[in-house]
C-alpha cells in the first residue's frame, strides 16, 4: 500500500508555518547575526577593493532577515558605494515580507534591490536561455541548497559567476548537528518526492574539492527547543515535527513504528540535548566560503 505520507513542501503555507516556528524555537538567526557580525568584515574584505558598484546576488534570499545584515557591513566596509542586491526567492510570500521589510529600514540609501521570484535553477535556465553572464562581486546561498536538484552543478554555476575578487558564501546545516543524524538514519523513510535533497555541510569538501575550487570552513553552535514534539497533540510540536521530517502531517500520517523510532531519536545524544526537563535539538550550522 502506498503511504500516505507526503512531503511538507506539497503544503506552502504549511511549510512557511513551520518554517516561521523553527525560527522562533531555534537559535538560526542569532547564529547566522554572529557570524555576520564577527566574521563577514574578514570574508568581503577585498570584494569591492578599487569600486564604484558592489553586485550582490541572495539566492534564496527568504524574508531578506539576514539579508540586510549583510548588505549594512558590506555598505559599513564600503561607505559611498551603490550596492545592486539582487535577490532569487521562489516565494511570493517571502518576497512581499522582504519588500516590507526592506520599505521599513532606514539605512539603505544607495543599495538598490531587484527581486526575481523563481528558484536557483530557473534563474539559471533563464540567463543560459538569455545568453546572460552577469557577474558578482558576493553570492550568498544561505539554507537552500536542499531544495536544488544537482548540488555539485548549483555550485559550480554560481561560482562560475564570481568577479576576480568575489565570494561565495553557502550555509547549512552542519555535518555534525542533529539534522545529519536524523537524515543519515531515517532520511530514506522520509517522502522526498523530488522536492529536496539531504545535503550538510559535511558533503560539501568532496564536492567542492572534486571541482579543484578553494574554500574556508566555519561551524556555528545553534540548537532548537524541540519539547513541544513530544507532548502529544501540540500543535506546535506537530508543526515542528513536520519541519524536521519534511513531511506534512508526519504525526497523523506516519507509520506509528517509524513515529515510536524517530520519538527515541531526537531524544538521543547524536540528535539533541536534554537540560533543565527541555529537549534541545543541536541545530548546528556550516559555513563555507568558496573563493573565485
Amino acid at each position: 500500500m502506498a503511504s500516505p505520507m507526503r512531503n511538507l513542501l506539497n503544503d506552502p503555507d504549511r511549510y512557511l508555518q513551520s518554517f516561521r516556528l523553527f525560527l522562533e524555537r531555534s537559535t538560526e538567526h542569532q547564529s547566522m547575526r554572529e557570524f555576520v557580525e564577527r566574521q563577514l568584515p574578514d570574508v568581503i574584505a577585498s570584494i569591492g577593493n578599487g569600486k564604484s558598484t558592489i553586485n550582490v546576488l541572495s539566492v534564496g534570499g527568504g524574508a531578506g532577515e539576514i539579508d540586510l545584515q549583510i548588505l549594512s557591513k558590506i555598505r559599513a566596509k564600503y561607505p559611498g558605494v551603490t550596492i545592486n542586491n539582487d535577490v532569487i526567492e521562489p516565494s511570493a510570500d517571502q518576497i512581499s515580507k522582504y519588500k516590507e521589510r526592506v520599505a521599513q529600514a532606514s539605512n539603505l540609501e544607495n543599495i538598490k534591490f531587484t527581486w526575481h521570484k523563481e528558484t536557483a535553477n530557473e534563474y539559471e535556465s533563464r540567463m543560459n536561455a538569455e545568453k546572460k553572464t552577469k557577474k558578482w562581486d558576493f553570492i550568498h546561498m544561505i539554507q537552500m541548497l536542499y531544495y536544488v536538484k544537482d548540488v555539485p552543478a548549483t555550485l559550480r554555476y554560481f561560482h562560475s559567476l564570481l568577479e576576480s575578487q568575489a565570494k561565495l558564501l553557502v550555509i547549512l546545516v552542519s555535518g555534525e548537528s542533529g539534522w545529519e543524524t536524523l537524515w543519515k538514519k531515517y532520511g530514506s523513510s522520509f517522502p522526498l518526492q523530488d522536492l529536496c535533497t539531504y545535503v550538510s555541510s559535511a558533503d560539501l569538501p568532496r564536492m567542492l574539492d572534486a571541482a579543484g575550487l578553494k574554500y574556508q570552513l566555519y561551524e556555528l553552535p545553534s540548537h532548537m527547543d524541540i519539547t513541544s514534539c513530544f507532548i502529544e497533540g501540540d500543535k506546535d510540536g506537530e508543526l515542528l515535527l513536520d519541519f524536521l521530517t519534511e513531511t506534512l502531517d508526519f504525526a497523523k500520517t506516519a507509520p506509528p513504528e517509524l513515529k515510536r523510532q524517530i520519538m527515541e531519536e531526537l531524544r538521543k545524544p547524536g540528535c539533541s540535548e536534554i537540560r533543565d526537563g527541555k529537549v534541545f535539538f543541536n541545530n548546528n550550522l556550516g559555513v563555507i566560503v568558496i573563493e573565485p
